[in-house]
């Protein structure tokens, strides 16, 4: 599984003080870049190697606590299934011990046309 740290900063919240949802998305969107680098599979490689492009197929997000201004938030993500085309992650918000959020994410493998293409293999 990979982690990585997020701080919440002013901008990220609403006018009650935590978290406005989306950032939740955002969250995720930041942690899945960085594991698609670890995974030497990051967004620029593979246009520019293979001319295909990492797609959000579809995402659901629960919402289980509030995050705060402050708060060093750890994003993970673990992959749950991966086909030809597609891989399906679900990530983690946790706080401390506290999980806060989980996102379901599927991810489509396009070439330029957005047409579906077999995921290259990772080197």
């Amino acid at each position: 599984q990979f982690h990585l740290p997020i701080r919440v900063y002013y901008e990220d919240t609403d006018a009650g003080g935590v978290v406005y949802h989306a950032n939740y998305l955002r969250f995720a969107e930041r942690a899945r870049t960085e594991w698609l680098r670890y995974m030497r599979a990051e967004h620029t490689k593979m246009a520019e190697k293979d001319g295909l492009f990492w797609v959000v197929r579809s995402a659901q997000c629960e919402y289980l606590r509030p995050a705060k201004l402050d708060d060093l938030l750890i994003v993970g993500a673990t992959v749950l299934e991966r086909k030809k085309a597609s891989i399906t992650l679900e990530q983690t918000v946790m706080r401390d011990d506290t999980l806060l959020a989980t996102v379901v994410v599927r991810l489509a493998c396009v070439d330029a046309t957005g047409r579906p293409r077999p995921i290259p293999s990772i080197e």
